[in-house]
Order: C-alpha cells, then sequence, then structure tokens
C-alpha cells in the first residue's frame, strides 16, 4: 500500500507517533520492519532537560495521563545518535520544540543539517511550563515560529503538530499553512488533566496534571482532523487514539492523509502496524474501496471533489 507523502514515498499510511519510543536508530529500525510507513523522533529541545519525576504516566484503561515534560539530551547532545541515524533505511521524521521562536529556529537549523526525510515542530505540548502549547494557540504564535523554521530548513518538508486546546484548531493550521507548513499533524494531547489519589489525597502525577491519550481522546482527535481538513489545502496526519484498522478508516475518512499511532504501542505492542495495516486492508478490499476513495469521504463527494487531493 505505497503512497506518496510530500514527495516521498511510504510503504503505508501510518506513522510512529512522536515520544513513545525514543532516538535509538535500532528501537525505531525496528517499529518499521514491524510495518510502521514513517517513524517520528523524540521531540529533541534547545537544551539538556530531564523532564518531570515519576510518576510521569498513569494507564487509565480507557486511555493515559501523562507528564513526561519533554525530556531531551538537548540538540547539541546526540552526536551518536545522527551517526547510526545516518545509515538509516526508514523515511524519519524530526520532532523539535523550544521556549521562544529563536529557539525553534536554532534547533531546526541544527537537525536540518541532519538531513532528516521531514521535520515537525511540535508547538502543541501540555506537559511543560516552558515549552510548547503557547505557541499552538494563538494564530499569530503559530505563524511565527513556522515562518522563523521554514527560513532555516532548506527544502525539507515542515509539519505542524498542533493541540486540541486551540479555541478553533482549524484556524491554526491555516496559520500554519499560510506561513509555509508542509503538512499538519493533529492531535497531540489533549488536556491536561489530573487524577486524584483519593486515599493520600494528592494528584497522582508528580506534575500533578497531565495531557490525555488513548482511545477516549479519539472522538476529539476525528473532530480535529475535519475542522482542518475543511480549512486547508495541504494533507493532515491524523492521529490520537488510534489502535485499530477500522480507527484508521475513521481518521482517513474525515481527511487524513496518514494515520498516527502512539498510545497504541502501549496497548498492542510494536506489532500494532502491522496488525492495524492488515485490519485496514482487510476493510479496504472488503468494501471494494481505496485510501484515496475514503479520504475526506465523510465530508461528501462533492466536498472533496471540489478541494483535491492533497500530496
Amino acid at each position: 500500500m505505497t503512497l506518496h507523502f510530500l514527495g516521498k514515498t511510504l510503504k503505508n499510511p501510518l506513522v510512529l507517533a512522536s515520544g513513545v519510543l525514543g532516538n535509538n536508530k535500532q528501537i525505531l529500525e525496528r517499529v518499521h520492519e514491524n510495518g510502521c510507513g514513517l517513524v517520528t523522533m523524540k521531540s529533541i529541545g534547545p537544551a539538556p532537560r530531564d523532564g518531570h519525576k515519576n510518576p510521569t504516566v498513569i494507564d487509565l484503561g480507557c486511555g493515559m495521563i501523562n507528564a513526561v515534560g519533554l525530556p531531551t539530551p538537548g540538540y547539541a547532545h546526540m552526536e551518536e545518535e545522527w551517526q547510526a541515524l545516518e545509515t538509516r533505511t526508514f523515511p524519519l521524521n524530526a520532532s523539535i520544540y523550544g521556549g521562544s521562536v529563536a529557539e525553534y529556529q536554532t534547533v531546526a537549523k541544527f537537525v536540518a543539517a541532519k538531513h532528516p526525510d521531514f521535520i515537525e515542530i511540535n508547538i502543541s505540548c501540555p506537559n511543560s511550563e516552558q515549552h510548547g502549547m503557547i505557541f499552538g494557540v494563538s494564530e499569530q504564535s503559530a505563524f511565527d515560529v513556522v515562518s522563523a523554521v521554514k527560513q532555516v530548513i532548506g527544502d525539507i518538508p515542515l509539519i505542524a503538530k498542533l493541540t486540541p486546546q486551540a479555541p478553533d484548531i482549524a484556524k491554526i493550521a491555516k496559520a500554519c499553512e499560510a506561513a509555509g507548513s508542509d503538512a499538519i499533524c493533529a492531535i497531540n494531547t489533549a488536556g491536561p488533566g489530573m487524577v486524584i489519589d483519593i486515599e493520600s489525597k494528592m494528584p497522582i502525577l508528580a506534575f500533578k496534571k497531565g495531557g490525555l491519550s488513548g482511545p477516549m481522546i479519539r472522538p476529539i482527535a476525528v473532530r480535529c482532523v475535519y475542522d482542518i481538513f475543511q480549512a486547508v489545502s495541504i494533507p493532515i496526519i491524523g492521529l490520537g487514539g488510534v489502535t485499530t484498522g477500522k480507527d484508521a478508516v475513521e481518521m482517513i475518512m474525515a481527511g487524513a492523509h496518514l494515520v498516527g499511532i502512539g498510545s497504541g504501542v502501549r496497548y498492542r505492542g510494536i506489532e500494532i502496524f502491522k496488525k492495524v495495516n492488515q485490519e485496514l486492508n482487510a476493510w479496504l478490499c472488503a468494501h471494494d474501496t481505496t485510501l484515496e476513495q475514503i479520504r475526506g469521504a465523510a465530508h461528501g463527494r462533492d466536498a472533496v471533489k471540489n478541494k483535491g487531493q492533497a500530496q
């Protein structure tokens, strides 16, 4: 099920979400071998950062709540990882973040010189006091950071990762498109939320609040992708709560070109990509249709025809 995305050929439409399995080449390679079309690195920041103290992740059954806190060795302290990734045989999406527009630009320029296939700017994390979501809830801030990054990465395609906490995510996506973003990734975790231990009378997470992920946020993600599809002409990576082939079909019908999987790795293991691919293909065969024919189908035939299919 090969397809084209921003000038690159992917073996299927599934994407490993950022922050799930780190930056180790061997692990990322295993993900690709197990059926992932595009592998995303853990977000790279401007300086070494430990992240939050444990506990950082809680399984709620219907999903998870986490406050990992964007841990990173910092962009200037990853030479071993970059050297290993030079010999990769899989498409690589490098995720970056910063605490200011200037920091985003600095990290992006450095990372671009390492030649990833795509660069994804994380302007959507709700679990850090100094980084992330502030840039994804304002049209002007989103425009500014996308514009700044676009100036320094040459011809590497740029993906903006958005937050569902934006007052109007479609307007943020449109601002990112106007600033030069080549694609949109939606969504990051929802929230922040909180879980309290009623015996100790204390929040369970060390950071107290955290982002929600997993099946419980899929309806939010589907709605966001649907809204973004109506607002922009660039392709969308639909992400949030996908664990089955039918979930992927739903996301594609909302308008996603590619489908991201994050928390699903915890629920179904690294083989989830192979399993979801099989389930997606089985559904398409059973309905005698293709990815192109169902993309954006929830918007109605005329809407999709008038819009055209972004590549």
